[in-house]
């Protein structure tokens, strides 16, 4: 199991191993950079807050709780260095306008330029909507639909209630209802397509 083996790669890099911390890395870097991406919507800037949430969690290595899933832990404090980054943010708004990449699962099928065009629309304004939420309700949006982690799993990586995460949820789901109902989602009629 990989959790069980991570106990030990964590157990040989604080005797001493760097290397050890290179196979946590290995196995958690894309996790960490997405996680970031999603909360902070600008590749570069994701990418520098999953290698902090690295560096941080090497230096607290010490303190982490074998008892503990290592991607948890890992990914509480690439939550934690994102809402930082977005509190610093709103000194200094800046304008997002980087695509998200496709999701795997679509790049199997090539689409035809009008579903690959309204596939990026909806993309667009899914990650739109999402950056109106505030960091707290689009971490936890994040954490339960992209990443499929249960109420108590999101719960213990916030430090905090399974209520607590259920209302966060609810409170931003009605807020991207509203958003929905005022900008609906574009839609693909492959029927359309060709006329």
């Amino acid at each position: 199991m990989i959790e069980e083996n991570d106990s030990l790669w964590v157990q040989r890099t604080l005797a001493g191993d760097q290397q050890a911390f290179g196979e946590l890395v290995r196995r958690y870097e894309r996790d960490a950079f997405n996680l970031a991406y999603r909360m902070l919507n600008n590749r570069g800037e994701a990418e520098d807050a999953a290698q902090e949430a690295f560096l941080r969690a090497y230096a607290n290595l010490d303190r982490y709780d074998m008892a503990r899933s290592f991607k948890t832990w890992l990914l509480s404090i690439t939550s934690n260095h994102c809402i930082d980054r977005l509190r610093k943010r709103r000194l200094t708004w800046l304008s997002l306008e980087e695509p998200l990449p496709p999701h795997p699962a679509l790049t199997s099928d090539i689409p035809g330029p009008e579903e690959a065009t309204l596939s990026n629309e909806r993309e667009v304004m899914v990650q739109e909507m999402l950056d109106k939420l505030s960091p707290e309700y689009r971490l936890a949006v994040v954490l339960r639909y992209w990443y499929d982690m249960s109420y108590a799993e999101i719960a213990q990586m916030l430090d905090t209630t399974e209520s607590a995460v259920k209302s966060r949820l609810f409170r931003a789901r009605q807020a991207l209802a509203k958003q929905l109902e005022s900008q609906p989602l574009p839609s693909y009629d492959p029927a359309m397509e060709g006329s």
